[in-house]
C-alpha cells in the first residue's frame, strides 16, 4: 500500500512540473517536497481588501460557438476554471458563465493588467438566484479576451489558486518617483519599455503590482528586470537583462543649437 501511494505521488508530481520550464519545475518542485506558509512581507505591495470581490458563475452545460453566443446575448461571459496552467490538457475543468456586468466593472475599475494579476474568491452556484454553492474556490484570472473594435468581453479563463498552487503571473509595473527623477529634472525623458513582468508566483504571495522607484534614475541610465524589489519567492521567468524603462537624454532644439 506505501509503495502505491508513493507512486501514485511520484506520478501526480511529474504531471504538475510538465507544464513549467526546467528553471520554474525545480521551483515547483521544491514547494512541492517543502510546503510553507508565506505571506506578503512589509515594503512590498499586496492586495487593497477594498477591492475584494466574489464573482458568482453558474454551470455551463456546454462549449462550442452557438451556446456562447446564447450566453452573450443573455448578459453572461462564457468561462473555463482550471487546475494550474495548461489546464485545458486535463484535471478538473469546469465549465461555467459568470455575469457579464460584474466582470466589466472589475476590468474598468482596476484596469486589463490589474485585473490578470488580482486573486478572487469563485462560487460557482446552482443559479445566480440560489443558495446553493456548488463549488467555492479561489482563482486567478488567467486570460481575458476581447472582441477587437468593439471590447465586448468574449470570455474569460480562471485558474484555481489554493495555497500550494505555484502561478505563471504577469505582473504589471507601477512608475513612481518621477517627479523627483535627477535625469527627468535635467530635461531628459522618459521611456517604458515594459508595463509587466512575469513571475512564477506562489499563490498565497501573488503581488498586485510592482513598485518601480525611479527617483534615482539618471540621464542614459536604465532599470532591468533583475532590478526589480519584489517578494523572494517570486520568481522571474524573463531574462533578466532586459529594460523595463529608461531615461534618455533630452533633444537639442534648433534654437539652442544655433545659440551656443
Amino acid at each position: 500500500m506505501w509503495a502505491i501511494r508513493r507512486s501514485h505521488h511520484q506520478i501526480s508530481r511529474s504531471i504538475q512540473l510538465r507544464s513549467f520550464s526546467q528553471s520554474a519545475a525545480a521551483a515547483v518542485a521544491a514547494a512541492i517536497e517543502n510546503p510553507k506558509p508565506l505571506t506578503y512581507l512589509p515594503g512590498f505591495p499586496r492586495p487593497d481588501p477594498k477591492h475584494d470581490e466574489t464573482i458568482i458563475g453558474i454551470p455551463r452545460p456546454s462549449s462550442g460557438s452557438n451556446m456562447s453566443a446564447k450566453e452573450r446575448k443573455a448578459g453572461r461571459v462564457p468561462s473555463i476554471v482550471f487546475e494550474q496552467e495548461k489546464g485545458e490538457e486535463g484535471g478538473n475543468k469546469r465549465l461555467i458563465s459568470v455575469r457579464t456586468n460584474q466582470i466589466r466593472k472589475l476590468v474598468n475599475h482596476l484596469g486589463r493588467s490589474f485585473f490578470l494579476s488580482r486573486l478572487f474568491d469563485l462560487e460557482v452556484r446552482a443559479d445566480f438566484d440560489s443558495d446553493e454553492i456548488l463549488e467555492k474556490v479561489r482563482v486567478l484570472p488567467r486570460k481575458i479576451h476581447l472582441e477587437a473594435g468593439t471590447d465586448a468581453l468574449l470570455n474569460v479563463t480562471f485558474l484555481r489558486a489554493p495555497s500550494h498552487a505555484l502561478l505563471k503571473v504577469d505582473v504589471p509595473l507601477v512608475f513612481r518617483g518621477e517627479d523627483v527623477c535627477p535625469g527627468l529634472r535635467k530635461g531628459a525623458h522618459f521611456n517604458t519599455i515594459k508595463r509587466t513582468v512575469k513571475y512564477l508566483c506562489p499563490a498565497d504571495v501573488v503581488p498586485p503590482y510592482i513598485d518601480v522607484d525611479l527617483s534615482e534614475l539618471d540621464v542614459g541610465q536604465k532599470i532591468l528586470r533583475r532590478d526589480l524589489k519584489v517578494h523572494p519567492a517570486l520568481q522571474l521567468l524573463q531574462l533578466g537583462d532586459e529594460a523595463v524603462c529608461n531615461v534618455k537624454g533630452a533633444r537639442v532644439s534648433e534654437q539652442q543649437k544655433r545659440s551656443k
